[in-house]
């Protein structure tokens, strides 16, 4: 993608840096005309990519049709946001460059409508004098400044828009903003209708211009430039005519219309499921203001570590939410866990907690594919939860549980180590039935080494501690009542790691983490510490949730 960028940039730069067709335009405009026009060929090339990214039935599509494809393939579908964010990035760059090569356009526009030298560019900005196709300067009065034309002509004020709206967009997707004020990422993230429709119209009115290809047959502009500032009173047979403009024609809309169409054929395929009814079956408010919601919808059909979009709209008719799938495939009801973290979860339990007679209607949209669906390709998976981001691996753990009900002979994982970090105690509270159902499964099939799982407890006081060092000899742990003891404090992955690395000398490990960015630096830092050069020794796999 960089690499095109590049490419793109470089070739049109070089292209309107030495056609001849526009000649008479550098003559005006110097070298801002290829720094504008190549910025402006870049910025559709990325307007084309920056919606397919976010197309996730597409994405879900293209993870079922490269299941069988190789791992390092099936894993880019897993960057689409990171991808999503450098197109934007490259969108916000390549607008600032061409935006300043046209103000130094329009400011030199204006030098040559006022000047008075008898120069090549004094000359072409009078043709309009002559008829009105053939003008080249779109400044045709010494009293139009650059910021009339920048805020009422088609090209500068639909420039000034959508570049308005891409700040916005750029600046509300900060971590800061998505995390505590989500809905005006929200909403500002739907001013790319604006951007769109502004990108289509902007090119319409040809302010930029070169000569004509008729023109270019009968006058050469090596040749008859200089005819222009050095007429004769009497013009013999080798005097050239004068050159014939015409606009450079629009062609934004040529690049985004097959990415546009395709995004509303996925609008729509969003709506129309998220108008199919569901059934919330059951509604559980676990400890630590965690809300379960337990649902059925008609032709509903899941992987484990998939995430759908929840909308309420009791709360919000237009906000659209993500949460991982708690439950498992071979459930007959689909679940989430909603830890109240911003105004719209706590608006959500609280429409819960105090509903009465009648349930608070639900849509959903997906499910959506993620990493974790490949969980059971390794032979080996560590997976990784940081709180809340547990969710992915509660699916993943209560399928393994009815494969082992089952005593499903295809499951290919021979080992998972599960590690959860969270700051509270509380947090721990409406998992750990299922890691008991697991822990007494697994030791009833003989397989109870199947499954280890650490527990860290990152936030905790004196009376915490206190209470673990009085029971400390006991054989379930104090905080959980699980076997397994809680570790107070953070990982040392690197010691994770190797023991993992001893254990599985031979194997392809896959590690699964469902948190924040910094923990994923970590964990992948651990992966290419602790992979071996060899093929034929242990391989360490990162794989990140991203929706």
């Amino acid at each position: 993608w960089l690499g095109i960028n590049i490419f793109l940039f470089t070739y049109y730069f070089l292209f309107f840096d030495r056609d001849e067709r526009y000649f008479y335009t550098r003559a005006i405009l110097g070298s801002a005309l290829a720094w504008a026009r190549a910025s402006a060929k870049c910025l559709n090339f990325n307007s084309m990519l920056i919606l397919l990214p976010v197309c996730r039935n597409l994405l879900s599509f293209l993870r079922g049709t490269c299941s069988c494809c190789r791992r390092t393939l099936r894993k880019q579908l897993d960057h689409n946001l990171t991808f999503h964010k450098l197109v934007a990035y490259a969108l916000a760059l390549l607008t600032a460059v061409h935006t300043i090569a046209h103000l130094f356009n329009l400011e030199r526009y204006n030098h040559s409508q006022q000047a008075t030298d008898g120069s090549l560019a004094a000359v072409l900005s009078k043709m309009h004098l002559q008829g009105s196709n053939k003008w080249l300067n779109p400044i045709h009065s010494n009293q139009t400044t650059v910021e009339y034309m920048a805020f009422t002509t088609i090209p500068g004020l639909t420039g000034v828009i959508i570049t308005l709206a891409l700040i916005l967009m750029v600046t509300s997707s900060t971590e800061f903003i998505r995390r505590n004020y989500f809905e005006v990422f929200w909403y500002t993230h739907h001013l790319f209708i604006i951007y769109f429709a502004g990108l289509v119209i902007h090119g319409i009115a040809g302010l930029v211009r070169g000569q004509t290809e008729e023109s270019m047959e009968e006058v050469s502009p090596q040749r008859c430039a200089y005819y222009l500032t050095h007429k004769e009173e009497d013009c013999r047979h080798d005097c050239c005519k004068d050159p014939e403009f015409g606009s450079i024609p629009a062609e934004s809309w040529k690049w985004v219309l097959a990415p546009v169409l395709l995004y509303i054929f996925e609008r729509i395929l969003r709506i129309w499921r998220a108008w199919q009814k569901v059934v919330v079956t059951k509604v559980v408010m676990h400890p630590a203001r965690v809300l379960e919601l337990q649902m059925q919808k008609k032709g509903f059909r899941m992987e484990v570590g998939q995430y759908i979009f929840v909308n309420c709209p009791a709360i919000s008719l237009l906000e659209w939410h993500p949460f991982t799938l708690t439950s498992a495939p071979e459930e007959d009801f689909f679940s989430i866990h909603i830890r109240a973290a911003g105004d719209w979860t706590e608006r959500l339990i609280d429409t819960f907690q105090q509903q009465k007679l009648e349930m608070p209607r639900i849509e959903v949209d997906g499910p959506f594919g993620t990493a974790s669906e490949d969980v059971f390709q390794y032979e080996v998976a560590m997976l990784v939860g940081a709180g809340i981001g547990v969710t992915p691996f509660a699916s993943i753990l209560k399928s393994l549980w009815y494969k082992f009900q089952h005593d499903d002979q295809t499951l290919k994982t021979k080992k998972i180590y599960f590690y959860w970090l969270c700051r509270d105690t509380g947090a721990f509270a409406w998992f750990n039935d299922l890691l008991a159902s697991l822990e007494q499964k697994m030791a009833e099939s003989g397989k109870a080494d199947f499954l280890t799982y650490r527990l860290f407890l990152t936030g905790w006081n004196n009376s915490i501690a206190n209470n673990v060092a009085l029971r400390f000899d006991t054989a379930t742990d104090t905080v959980t009542g699980l076997r397994h003891k809680t570790i107070f404090g953070r990982p040392m992955w690197n010691s994770e790691f190797a023991a993992v690395a001893a254990a599985h000398p031979r194997s392809v490990v896959g590690v699964f983490l469902c948190g924040p960015g910094a923990l994923a630096k970590s964990l992948q830092k651990s992966c290419h510490q602790h992979s071996s050069l060899d093929p034929r020794k242990v391989k360490f796999y990162f794989n990140k949730e991203n929706f």
